[in-house]
């Protein structure tokens, strides 16, 4: 061999080894930016979840509201939701910008719980319910970073992830809920809720770093026609589902009803969030080995028979059990409907997409929460249950048709 063939040679040597470094680079860039993510999701979701633990209480007892006022505010906070996911992630693509929605989002989380904590009637609550919910703007931002740096082969994982710390920190938030709850009452619990997400601010303020990209013309907006059939089928039955699957908050009312004392609800908010947490990563990856749509129709079918269990099972350990299936149905609802609709979207209007989907659901469960409640205190506080099981057997029957990518 030549001295010119030699140096050849370790010429590509050195080259494929840059190249590997590269690649490793990158890889570790973005495993941290997800742990990043994912730990400022926590921090605050455990703040969330000290207010969410007590809110049902909070909103019927403690302020005296009915429950079509709390199927109002639950609504009308979901609503809001899918309007801040559209427009943020329609101006997050124009501009090319994640970042400042992530932590603006958490930012406007903290703030409401000031609020909340200082609220005396519940009519006080609605401003604060949009300022918190209004602080999901980061969601579709956030989801088209996990969607963008992840693969087909780890994305359900990493949305897995994504879900595992959201749960955990609810289950933080609702064991702290419930342990110092008799101490410190609604208002100082309220304000100990605001710090974790300030600090899931500085997280994301000072250690992710976005990249400078150029600014894309979005013409209109989000136009139906040009969706992709399968991403409208998701759309027509998630919409079904979204219409019947009433806020948590009434399945915490139904427990109430059914004997358990105040100070002992909570825990049921404790038992689904830990379930919801345990099971998030191992349906991610169920999801990554078996496909989207079978775990999609899996969380529908939980939903159902919680349902069901609601109706037909008034003992205190089957309502403990009915928890565990609705944590069962968190874990595998939540991270496989955003997997399985990031990946139905285009790459580059992924954040416009995936924005658009949460408004259509979040559209339909300001209507659903409300109509519960309505339902709930003029016919039959069983009624919602059917009307929820009726739409949940529509929207499997629509899921058959949708093709996976």
């Amino acid at each position: 061999m030549s001295v010119k063939d030699v140096k050849e040679k370790n010429k590509e040597k050195n080259t494929e080894k840059i190249k590997e470094n590269v690649r490793e680079k990158k890889l570790k860039e973005k495993n941290r930016t997800v742990k990043v993510l994912a730990w400022a999701s926590f921090l605050n979701d455990m703040g969330a979840d000290m207010i969410y633990a007590v809110w049902p209480l909070f909103v019927t007892v403690f302020l005296g509201a009915s429950m079509s006022v709390l199927g109002f505010i639950d609504g009308l906070g979901d609503a809001i939701v899918s309007l801040s996911q559209a427009a943020s992630g329609y101006i997050s693509d124009r501009i090319r910008k994640r970042k400042v929605f992530i932590w603006l989002g958490y930012f406007f989380g903290s703030m409401s719980r000031i609020g909340y904590a200082f609220s005396k009637t519940w009519h006080v609550l609605i401003p604060f319910k949009v300022l918190d919910r209004g602080g999901k703007i980061r969601d579709a931002p956030r989801d088209a970073v996990v969607a963008d740096i992840s693969e087909k082969k780890n994305r359900g994982r990493h949305f897995g992830i994504m879900r595992m710390m959201d749960n955990l920190g609810s289950l933080c938030g609702t064991t702290a809920a419930i342990l110092f709850f008799g101490f410190l009452g609604y208002k100082r619990l309220f304000l100990i809720a605001a710090i974790p997400s300030l600090i899931g601010v500085l997280l994301i303020l000072l250690i992710i770093k976005e990249k400078k990209s150029e600014r894309i013309k979005i013409r209109g907006g989000v136009s139906f026609r040009d969706l992709d059939r399968n991403f409208k089928l998701m759309l027509l039955l998630s919409a079904f589902f979204a219409l019947g699957a009433f806020s948590y908050s009434f399945l915490m009312i139904y427990a109430k009803d059914a004997g358990f004392k105040i100070l002992f609800v909570p825990v049921l908010y404790l038992t689904f969030t830990a379930f919801a947490f345990m099971f998030s990563i191992p349906f991610g990856r169920l999801s990554d080995k078996i496909g989207r749509k079978p775990v999609l129709a899996i969380s529908y079918v939980l939903w159902a028979m919680v349902c069901l269990s609601f109706i037909f099972f008034k003992s205190y350990i089957a309502i403990l059990l009915i928890f565990v299936l609705y944590g069962l149905h968190k874990a595998s609802w939540e991270m496989v409907r955003r997997t399985f609709v990031s990946e139905l979207a285009p790459k580059k209007y992924r954040a416009t997409e995936l924005g658009a989907f949460q408004m259509v659901i979040g559209i339909c469960a300001l209507p659903s929460s409300f109509i519960a409640g309505i339902l709930w205190d003029k016919v039959g506080k069983f009624v919602p249950l059917y009307l929820s099981l009726a739409l949940t057997a529509v929207a499997l029957i629509l899921l058959t048709f949708v093709k996976e990518k």
